[in-house]
């Protein structure tokens, strides 16, 4: 088969390998691509929001499936309009997609479904982010209602604090939002459950758990995440239940009673606190960095499923998993989430000797003069694999030092949750 990958992530790069290595690729385009797909795909410089463009890229190099990486295109309706063009394509329609695309059409979904979720309101203006101030004490969650690339999202400590983040989408920080959502603070346990779904039926993909914050222990701004592991172990049976049964299948049965469907990955993102599920949001596609972490335990065909599941074929899948853990750290430019220097050449990427289940997923990369050079904030996903995650975290760590990017930054505490929870378990079996 012939492939087009939609992004030029670290997901997209990790999508691209697992088809690459699938025995139904035939050629794969990326578009745009980067550094990493560079190397397995033919990278096209195009802008993917031109779907007349793209379609006819698409047509050039007789493309049989095309897989949409990123959130954005999905939102603006690119499967739809391939779907009209009798192209296949693998991600959500564009009503599907307003599950990420508008925080307050998910909140408005949950409250007719009875789906558990923090309680809030939709704010147009000052008068409403007043009105539930005064029924609701800090902290409070202020979320631009579209897309945001990662960074709509902040967890206020002060009604001050609110009322500036406010004005500043009300005013238009996001193109994206003219309104936002103002939610109750939930505590618990942040985790995230991946299904893939097709038009009949839907299936586990994997749990992970990231880290938004750019600082160690949690602090400092969001960002696009700075690493996750997988799996998350807070997602037992009886959690996993709950969410199928309260958040997903409700879901899932609401679109349908739209008279529409939704085919493609789904990302749950859950706060869990005493064994309870409640849902934080909708990713209309695998997240980024868990896809990094959760791909590599995939011992399934990746192409064969999402084959299956374009040909809405997936009750009859098998998806088979590995037994080891997986984490992956981000490299990022300093100054990420703010503002960041390009064009830093990274010296001694292709120098690396990766072991097996040692992997370098590039995300804001490019090649000039077959050198390789930053491209964004995010800059590198360094995974690994093995059955103790703080091994496996000593590797990673071992292997960004040895890369030796003195224009980069990185967390050392991904997965320190887990990993006290499992320290904390061996000193009580000792005892």
């Amino acid at each position: 088969m012939n492939i087009a990958l939609i992004g030029s992530g670290g997901r997209e790069h990790a999508l691209c390998q697992k088809i690459y290595e699938s025995k139904l690729s035939k050629n794969i385009i990326c578009l745009p691509g980067n550094a990493g797909t560079n190397k397995i795909a033919v990278n096209i410089n195009i802008d993917i929001f031109n779907f007349k463009k793209v379609l006819r890229i698409l047509r050039f190099y007789k493309i049989d499936l095309v897989i949409v990486g990123p959130e954005e295109p999905l939102v603006k309706g690119i499967v739809d309009f391939l779907t009209k063009n009798k192209i296949k394509v693998f991600g959500p329609n564009k009503y599907a997609s307003k599950l990420e695309g508008s925080k307050a059409f998910m909140k408005n979904l949950c409250k007719i479904n009875h789906i558990p979720t923090a309680d809030y309101k939709i704010c147009k203006n000052k008068k409403h982010v007043l009105n539930f101030l005064s029924k609701h004490s800090c902290p409070l969650v202020v979320k631009a209602d579209g897309l945001a690339a990662g960074k709509g999202v902040t967890v206020c400590k002060t009604k001050k604090q609110i009322i500036n983040i406010s004005n500043e989408i009300f005013n238009g920080k996001f193109k994206s939002s003219n309104k936002i959502v103002l939610e109750e603070f939930l505590e618990g346990e942040e985790a995230s459950y991946f299904i893939i779904v097709d038009k009949n039926t839907f299936k586990f993909f994997g749990t992970a758990q990231d880290h938004k914050r750019v600082g160690e222990n949690d602090t400092g701004p969001n960002t696009g995440g700075m690493g996750a592991y997988s799996p998350a172990s807070i997602i037992n049976k009886e959690v996993e239940n709950k969410i199928i049964n309260k958040i997903i299948k409700p879901t899932l049965k609401a679109l349908k009673n739209k008279n529409t469907f939704y085919r493609g990955f789904l990302y749950v993102g859950l706060m869990i606190k005493n064994n309870e599920p409640y849902l934080i949001e909708y990713n209309i596609r695998m997240g980024d960095p868990e896809c990094q972490a959760i791909l590599p335990r995939l011992k399934t065909d990746l192409l064969k499923i999402i084959v299956n599941t374009v040909n809405d074929n997936l009750k009859k899948t098998s998806i088979n998993w590995k037994k080891k853990k997986s984490m992956t750290i981000v490299l990022c430019s300093k100054g990420y989430p703010g503002k960041y220097s390009s064009n830093k050449i990274i010296k001694n990427i292709y120098k690396l000797k990766l072991k097996k289940n040692e992997f370098i997923y590039h995300a804001g990369t490019k090649v000039l003069e077959n050198n390789v050079f930053s491209n964004g904030g995010r800059v590198l996903n360094i995974t690994s694999l093995g059955n103790n995650l703080l091994h496996v975290r000593k590797k990673i760590i071992n292997l960004i030092l040895k890369l030796n990017w003195k224009h980069g930054f990185f967390r050392r505490d991904i997965g320190w949750r887990e990993i006290n929870k499992n320290e904390s378990y061996q000193r009580k079996i000792q005892r």
